[in-house]
């Protein structure tokens, strides 16, 4: 192990206690604690999640010796619950300094990097700009804020402006994807272009996505808890609704497709809004008996995916989500699952055509969903271990994690 003795806080505004924390940051910081770097976490938390999940998130990061300061995530009233969190971040932040002495920030996106540039401005302390998407405008393309009112108009336009701030004074930049740097590359606020950015997508741990090593008695429990037969042709959808994820015409794509295949189930994996699942069932007609939604802990999610034929998620067509990564791309494939998805999400459509890994469908209409489902029903067979064997070449962790190894040597050594 090396052995630096730099001391790293990370700043999250997303919870360590939801599933993107313990999926897209716990892994990457516990993987460079091997080269020595001492962490800090900062994250806002939602009560709930931290009432259920601080004693197994604090269980991830004890053996790394990983430290976690979490401040309470306000979510009501609007605008100034956020002001209010920010300011806490910013409180949180100095007290940890003071204490720490950090030699660099690493922070996620949304508050995260205006906490950085403060603590730049005021400490200089180099910091590593981890652009997980442009976030303001997914809460636009999202439906969070309306800029058609003019206060959040005021608000878009304020962060669209930071966030080119905190980009030119950032010592590095990190983005998901190929089209999200083109992106950036081409932003005229921009110092210096072309601005030098690290790519990294959202990667799997590839020893816990793994059909290999599957608890088989957990399997077993979950297969006849939710009474899925061996038979059944399993359809899957791994994560949360709501916003840019389309339950809506999801639920149209299953209702077709299990009219064309009589034995089709559709298992929603889910860690909330299970009535809205169930109410988008119901209204294109979906029985009930088809329908299986689960909530489930993150050990249990690779046994829950193991039953899936294909595994489905559309999501908006945006600006926003050129930016995009979804995490769970690369936990299906890492499962040998092949996708049914649409289009214009990141590098997603690259992806999937590059390793053969499953089928696009060209936009969210009846016809477009039967052309794929005639596709799917033709029983073509996408080889399990390809796919695979793709995810550890493009989403593999330890690849992400060296990525980052490289970025923190070009700021702190």
């Amino acid at each position: 192990m090396a052995n630096t003795n730099k001391k790293i806080l990370f700043i999250s505004y997303d919870g360590m206690t939801d599933p993107l924390g313990q999926s897209q940051v716990i892994p990457y910081l516990s993987g460079l604690t091997k080269y020595g770097y001492e962490f800090t976490i900062l994250s806002c938390e939602k009560p709930e999640q931290f009432a259920a999940n601080k004693d197994y998130v604090a269980s991830l990061l004890k053996p790394f010796g990983i430290k976690w300061k979490p401040i309470p995530y306000h979510k009501n009233p609007p605008v100034l619950s956020s002001a209010y969190d920010f300011f806490k971040l910013k409180q949180a932040a100095k007290k940890l300094h003071q204490k720490h002495s950090f030699d660099m920030v690493h922070n996620r996106n949304s508050f995260a990097p205006l906490v950085s540039f403060w603590l730049y401005k005021k400490y200089r302390i180099p910091y590593l700009n981890d652009i997980r998407g442009f976030w303001a405008d997914e809460r636009v393309d999202g439906g969070m804020w309306n800029i058609k009112n003019p206060v959040y108009k005021f608000i878009y336009r304020y962060f669209k402006k930071r966030e080119i701030e905190c980009m030119n004074n950032a010592a590095y930049n990190i983005c998901l994807t190929n089209k999200a740097e083109e992106e950036i590359h081409r932003w005229p606020q921009i110092l210096h272009q072309p601005l030098p950015i690290k790519i990294i997508p959202c990667s799997v741990d590839i020893n816990l996505f793994d059909p290999a090593k599957l608890n088989e008695t957990l399997k077993k429990n979950l297969q006849a808890e939710l009474s899925i037969k061996e038979n059944d042709f399993i359809v899957s959808y791994l994560g949360s609704i709501g916003g840019w994820y389309l339950t809506n015409e999801m639920m149209r794509f299953c209702k077709l497709l299990g009219d064309k295949i009589p034995n089709a189930k559709f298992l929603f994996i889910s860690p909330n809004s299970h009535d809205v699942i169930e109410a988008a069932a119901a209204k294109v007609g979906l029985n009930t008996d088809k329908l299986i939604v689960k909530k489930a802990n993150r050990h249990e999610i690779p046994a829950l995916l193991s039953f899936s034929n294909y595994s489905l998620f559309f999501i908006k067509q945006c600006y926003s989500k050129i930016s995009s990564s979804p995490t769970k791309h690369g936990e299906i494939m890492a499962m040998g699952i092949p996708v049914i998805t649409g289009p214009g999400i990141g590098d997603v459509d690259e992806i999937i055509t590059k390793y053969n890994s499953g089928y696009i469908v060209k936009n969210f209409s009846d016809a477009a969903f039967t052309e794929t489902i005639e596709h799917i029903k033709a029983g073509k067979k996408m080889d399990a271990e390809k796919i695979r064997e793709s995810a550890i070449e493009y989403y593999s962790l330890d690849k992400a994690v060296a990525r980052y190894y490289e970025a923190y040597k070009k700021i702190i050594g």
